[in-house]
């Protein structure tokens, strides 16, 4: 073979000058500059929702999102978590505004909350503040609405010293966006919520364009959803449940009863364009999906006309196979209407063998149990629920592995922190950004609260701040405090234990017999055995008593301690113990 000439190896290193600018952009980035800019989530990780973010540098700070998360099964009378706010009043003087990313709760739930305390310009599409302006109504919040900023999509907006764009994303929601941060350090993108649908139901695409024009600049930084980065291949396309609906609805001869999570705006117009369509009139329940539906229609997202749809109470007045209900409670929610459907507890709308009902959703982790306890109740109510069965009944708003691995070729960062998801969803993800080029020592993985400072040369953990939740009952829109939280785990889990007795000063003896009342600890049938022991445990302490010490407090307290190593001792539990004793 001839050597090579001249002008090929010319071409050659060309080419290669080329590649090498091609695939690593983020060379562009100044090393000289000595801005510092700090990241930190306040919640989100190491756990589903809940997501809320600070960026800062030292003279401007910007929040993302303020989302709400759902306790677990030990938090009794527990409807939603807030995150803790305690480091944002550490910072208030420098916080210049709140950037929404989009309207589900886990992004816009807590919002009220923050407010009540602190309040900042807020950023948001129409329809993210449309959604809070609501919430804001609910919490007597109406005159903070002129806080509200709205933005336009691929507009610049100087906040501080950040400048935000929003880039349009297709995800589980309309009118939902990633972010791109200019900082003084460099340009920081944030994908947010996002999957990639190239055949949305609106036909609006996931901004490519802008996320590559980004990335052909040098982006210091990608923040990127970790959600789904242990599924394999792409999510699958909105578009595919409606074409399970057209399944569904050809085989139903009765009413369809419709349930999917009140925010997924496509979803449910793909049911009612389809309820339309099959000449049904569609009713709405449930409060949540009644206001979303409400906002969606004025905004222009959902295109049905007014003459399709009828109120509950109207429900009597048509055929079942000209109906279609649409409904909250896919996930197995108490109270939602859904529920009180399949235990015959709904005001207008009682279950008929006949009846179709559609839960177009996969239970959220944690809601396992109550999801099936659901599905339980509607089998016996003898209706015929389609669910799992149908392939493409639902699909996910988060990206899969080739997803992901797309936003991380069009961007090329230096840097990559994975966010949205537990630590397993998040060390998976780093795992998908070093196979597509990123360096291992420039990827962290967070957990709530930890500070990161991020430079054009390095990226590190520099401290960690005050994270938590606080716990609300949606009853009163109020915090419970998390001493009554542990107490109602431990009244679950070990009982408690009454006891209240007269004591006589000169006899040091009781007076008739101790009231003993246990609950959740003992059985009724060693009920007597146990008042026995705790008889003998009191008498034993009165005569061993010392005179000088004969005080209610004494007493209280340390038949407290000698009621309690009995019970330990003996049953291996922790209950409450409430003594109660009064000196004659």
């Amino acid at each position: 073979m001839a050597p090579l000439t001249n002008n090929v190896k010319e071409s050659l290193k060309a080419n290669s000058a080329v590649d090498e600018a091609r695939m690593n952009p983020w060379r562009q980035i100044d090393i000289s500059n000595k801005h510092r800019v700090r990241f930190t989530p306040l919640g989100g990780l190491g756990e589903i929702g809940g997501n809320i973010a600070v960026i800062e540098d030292d003279e401007s700070a910007i929040i993302i999102d303020v989302g709400m998360s759902f306790p677990n099964e030990t938090m009794h009378g527990v409807d939603i978590l807030v995150p803790d706010f305690s480091y944002l009043h550490a910072i208030k003087s420098k916080i210049k505004g709140i950037i929404i990313t989009h309207a589900h709760e886990d992004h816009i739930g807590a919002v009220p909350y923050l407010f009540k305390e602190l309040k900042f310009p807020l950023y948001g599409t129409p329809l993210a503040l449309s959604m809070i302006e609501n919430k804001f109504i609910e919490h007597k919040l109406k005159d903070d609405v002129k806080y509200f900023k709205y933005i336009t999509k691929r507009n610049i907006y100087e906040i501080g010293t950040f400048k935000v764009e929003w880039i349009h994303n297709t995800h589980s929601i309309v009118d939902a966006c990633g972010l791109a941060i200019e900082t003084k350090a460099g340009t920081f993108i944030h994908t947010a919520d996002f999957k990639i649908d190239h055949t949305p139901i609106d036909n609006l695409t996931t901004d490519l364009h802008r996320y590559a024009y980004y990335g052909s600049r040098g982006v210091l930084c990608l923040f990127s959803d970790s959600t789904n980065s242990h599924n394999e291949g792409f999510t699958k396309s909105e578009a595919v449940v409606g074409k399970t609906f057209d399944t569904l609805f050809e085989l139903a001869n009765g009413r369809v009863i419709m349930s999917t999570f009140s925010s997924n705006t496509h979803r449910i117009f793909q049911a009612m364009e389809r309820g339309v369509k099959a000449g049904r009139k569609v009713c709405v329940i449930g409060r949540s999906m009644e206001r979303n539906i409400e906002i969606a229609r004025k905004l222009g997202f959902v295109d049905i006309e007014e003459r399709h749809f009828i109120e509950p109470h109207e429900v009597n007045r048509f055929g079942d196979s000209e109906l279609l209900i649409v409904t909250t409670g896919s996930q197995g929610e108490n109270m939602a209407a859904l529920s009180r459907m399949a235990t015959d507890e709904h005001r207008h709308i009682k279950l008929k063998p006949t009846d179709t009902v559609i839960i177009s959703a996969h239970a959220i982790p944690g809601n396992e149990g109550s999801v099936s306890s659901l599905m339980n109740k509607l089998v016996k109510a003898g209706v015929t629920v389609r669910y799992k069965d149908f392939d493409n009944i639902h699909v996910s708003g988060h990206a899969g592995q080739e997803e992901q691995k797309l936003i991380l070729r069009l961007i090329q960062p230096k840097f990559f922190l994975p966010v949205h998801g537990e630590y397993n969803h998040i060390a998976k993800h780093a795992k998908t950004a070093v196979s597509c080029g990123v360096n291992e020592r420039n990827i962290l993985l967070m957990s709530d609260g930890d500070q990161i400072e991020i430079t054009t040369k390095y990226i590190k953990k520099v401290k960690t701040v005050k994270t938590g939740k606080s716990y609300i009952d949606n009853q009163n829109n109020r915090e419970i405090k998390p001493e009554i939280i542990n107490d109602r785990q431990k009244l679950a889990e070990d009982g408690i234990v009454n006891v209240a007795m007269q004591i006589s000063r000169e006899s040091k003896k009781v007076i008739g017999h101790p009231t003993i009342t246990t609950y959740g600890l003992i059985s009724n049938r060693e009920t007597k055995k146990f008042n026995s022991e705790i008889n003998n445990i009191i008498e034993t302490f009165l005569l061993n008593i010392e005179e000088n010490k004969l005080t209610v407090k004494f007493l209280q307290d340390e038949l407290r301690g000698a009621i309690r190593k009995h019970i330990i001792r003996t049953k291996r539990r922790y209950p409450i113990i409430n003594v109660v004793s009064f000196l004659i």
